[in-house]
């Protein structure tokens, strides 16, 4: 059986009956559906979740967002139970995924989080009073 089929079989049960124009008229309903929801943004937000999804880069960004300051690539070690090359790759990945900017200062590289870290964050914050 198609998804057409299957659809048809759908809409009949919904409406009391349907033909092909309805279903093609539903079809193109759900095309808009599926372009709206997969525009050019899907890629970014995927890698924002991907780069969330990892407990150590989880908790870099809740430190950043909490500590309201920059702070410096050595003052993560005592708060994470990772190597110092885990800590460096989890804030690279961060910065590529837009959601920690990095600066040089000196020998030392400073983070900070992004407006869009801390707008996934009080998103996340705000769904658990939900």
């Amino acid at each position: 059986m198609s998804s057409t089929d299957r659809l048809q079989r759908y809409l009949a049960d919904e409406r009391g009956g349907c033909g092909d124009e309805a279903v093609n008229e539903r079809l193109a309903e759900l095309e808009e559906l599926h372009v709206a929801a997969g525009g050019p943004e899907l890629d970014d937000d995927l890698n924002l979740l991907g780069a969330l999804a990892n407990e150590t880069r989880y908790k870099i960004v809740r430190i950043l967002h909490v500590a309201d300051d920059e702070l410096c690539v050595c003052e993560f070690s005592p708060l994470l139970d990772v190597s110092d090359s885990a800590i460096s790759h989890a804030l690279s990945k961060l910065t590529d995924a837009g959601l920690v900017t990095r600066r040089k200062d000196g020998k030392w590289r400073k983070y900070r989080p992004t407006p869009r870290a801390t707008a996934a964050l009080v998103a996340l914050d705000g769904s658990r009073q939900l």
